[in-house]
C-alpha cells in the first residue's frame, strides 16, 4: 500500500468494527495482498450475476458481492498500513485489482441493462478516472480522489441500482432502473475525470 497522502479518504477505517476485524486479519497469516485479490473474486461473481442472471436473488448476491468487495479494498489498506503489513509490491495490489474489479462489474451492469456498448464505455471511463488521480500523483501531487463518480459513488450506485430494479421488477415489472444506473456511471466517471484534470491543471498553474 501506498503512503497515507494516498489513501482514499474512507469514514468506516476509523470504525470500532473495521479496526477490530483489520486487527484480527494482521494477526492472521492473511496478506493485504491476498485481500485485494479476494476483492477481485466477489466482483466477478457480481458481475456474472448481472451478466447472466439478473434475475431477483441475482441481483441481491450482486449488491452482496459489491459490499464484499468494498469491505477487501478497506480492509487490505488497515491490515498493510495500521497492521505493519506493507510490502514492495503493496502499491501495485492497490491499484490493479481495482480496476479489474470495476471493469467486471460495470460492463455485467451493461449487460444486464441490454446496453453491453454502455458497460464497456462505462468501464473504460471508471478506469480513466484513476489513472487521471494516478497521472496527477505522477507529477508531485497529493492523489485527488474527488468524485462526483469516483469508486464509492459507482459502487453505491450499482448496490442501489440492484436493490431498486428488484422492487422495480416485483412492483412494476418494468426494466428501468439497471439502464438508468449503466448512464449515471458513465456519465459521472466522465465528468469526474474532468474535475480532475481540472483541479490537476490548477494546481500546477498555481505551483508556476
Amino acid at each position: 500500500m501506498g503512503k497515507s497522502s494516498e489513501r482514499r479518504p474512507i469514514a468506516a477505517r476509523g470504525s470500532g468494527w473495521a479496526r477490530a476485524l483489520s486487527a484480527a486479519l494482521a494477526h492472521s497469516r492473511v496478506t493485504p495482498n491476498q485481500i485485494s485479490v479476494l476483492s477481485v473474486f466477489f466482483a466477478a461473481v457480481g458481475a456474472a450475476m448481472l451478466a447472466w442472471s439478473p434475475s431477483v436473488p441475482g441481483l441481491l448476491i450482486c449488491a452482496a458481492c459489491v459490499q464484499l468487495r468494498l469491505l477487501c479494498n478497506l480492509l487490505d489498506g488497515m491490515v498493510a498500513m495500521e497492521g505493519g503489513k506493507q510490502t514492495p509490491t503493496g502499491a501495485l495490489y492497490n491499484e490493479f485489482p481495482d480496476r479489474i474489479a470495476d471493469s467486471l462489474l460495470i460492463v455485467g451492469l451493461g449487460h444486464a441493462a441490454g446496453l453491453p456498448w454502455l458497460g464497456w464505455l462505462g468501464a473504460l471511463l471508471a478506469a480513466l478516472t484513476a489513472y487521471v488521480r494516478v497521472s496527477g500523483g505522477s507529477l508531485g501531487l497529493a492523489q485527488d480522489f474527488r468524485g462526483p463518480m469516483a469508486k464509492q459513488h459507482r459502487m453505491a450506485v450499482l448496490t442501489a441500482a440492484c436493490v431498486f430494479a428488484i422492487g422495480e421488477r416485483l412492483l412494476a415489472g418494468t426494466h428501468w432502473v439497471l439502464p438508468a444506473a449503466a448512464w449515471i456511471i458513465a456519465l459521472g466517471s466522465l465528468l469526474t475525470c474532468a474535475t480532475r484534470t481540472r483541479a490537476i491543471a490548477a494546481q500546477l498553474r498555481g505551483q508556476a
